[in-house]
């Protein structure tokens, strides 16, 4: 039986695992079916996060991680998790492949997932043309002109990205204001390779057997405009990671919004004693890599008291 489970290997899974077994506990394990680091890992650039004065990567600043946290005995599983269930005062944890795991406490970390913007040629071109990630596909358009959907802090951050790789990159925002925060929509606004395409959406991305090939966007007057660019990046915002929680019936375990978010109060509580929820899943998530470790420690320390 373990003491803890935590499912998901991101900031607050490997934060949460690090307080728990640095408070004591014997039996904590941490199931990430990948490398240990989470969505952040395929950020281009960090400059927010405390204590690191320099511009890095999200794969520079997770890189130490694992080994700190593990120090004091985390473990490491690279399994799926399917399911939890409760199962008298403790849970059940099922892996892909049928193996299930009891615990006593469980941490939900599974962290959210991008959105996609539903236009015509999205399913069809992504990973063709389309990408959720200027990280990883960046490269494949330097000194090209390529579109960005979006207007938070993501997709402006990432615009400005592209455009230190890229010749030219349009920003499409279905509104005139930004959401993001001012400083990065002034660089945006001022950034001599960025053009903004606002008050419009994007209507169809269209290609060939090679990819694509251009954006059609639309405006609020209904005026057409056709981007001849080989990729699009889309950043609408994210879906919540709770696969996990859904039981059989299709139910949850937990109190959930309609929105698919995991209801907790400050200390990470869910609504089934025993089981918590930190980071990106949580209700009210800011999203940052900060405050989704702060939710990890919150977590861990709750058990850490409930254990003793």
């Amino acid at each position: 039986m373990l003491d803890l489970a935590i499912i998901g290997g991101g900031p607050a899974g490997l934060t949460a695992g690090l307080y728990a077994t640095r408070g004591g506990l014997k039996n904590v394990v941490m199931f990430e079916k990948g490398m240990p680091g989470g969505q952040i890992t395929q950020s281009s650039e960090i400059e927010n996060y405390p204590g690191i004065k320099e511009m890095v990567t999200g794969l520079e600043l997770m890189e130490p991680w694992p080994e700190q946290c593990m120090r004091f005995g985390l473990k490491h599983d690279m399994a799926e998790v399917t399911r939890v269930v409760k199962e008298g005062e403790n849970f059940k944890v099922i892996l892909a492949g049928g193996k299930e795991e009891l615990a006593k406490n469980v941490i939900v970390c599974t962290g959210s997932t991008p959105k996609r913007a539903g236009f015509k040629g999205e399913d069809a071109f992504f990973g063709k043309g389309v990408s959720t990630c200027a990280t990883c596909d960046g490269f494949f358009y330097k000194d090209k002109e390529v579109a960005v959907l979006g207007g938070g802090d993501t997709a402006l951050e990432e615009a400005l990205y592209l455009a230190n790789i890229c010749s030219k990159v349009y920003v499409i925002h279905r509104r005139e204001a930004f959401r993001a925060a001012p400083s990065t929509t002034e660089k945006v606004r001022n950034h001599p390779k960025i053009e903004l395409v606002l008050n419009s959406v994007v209507k169809e991305v269209y290609g060939d057997a090679m990819g694509v090939n251009g954006v059609l966007t639309e405006d609020k007057e209904g005026k057409e405009r056709d981007l001849k660019v080989p990729g699009i990046f889309v950043f609408v915002g994210m879906n919540v990671n709770n696969d996990v929680l859904k039981q059989e019936d299709e139910s949850f375990l937990c109190d959930v919004t309609d929105w698919g978010e995991v209801v907790v109060d400050l200390s990470m509580k869910t609504s089934v004693e025993g089981l918590f929820a930190a980071g990106d899943i949580r209700i009210e998530a800011p999203k940052q890599v900060v405050c989704a470790s702060g939710d990890g420690a919150t977590a861990a320390l709750q058990v850490v008291a409930r254990s003793h």
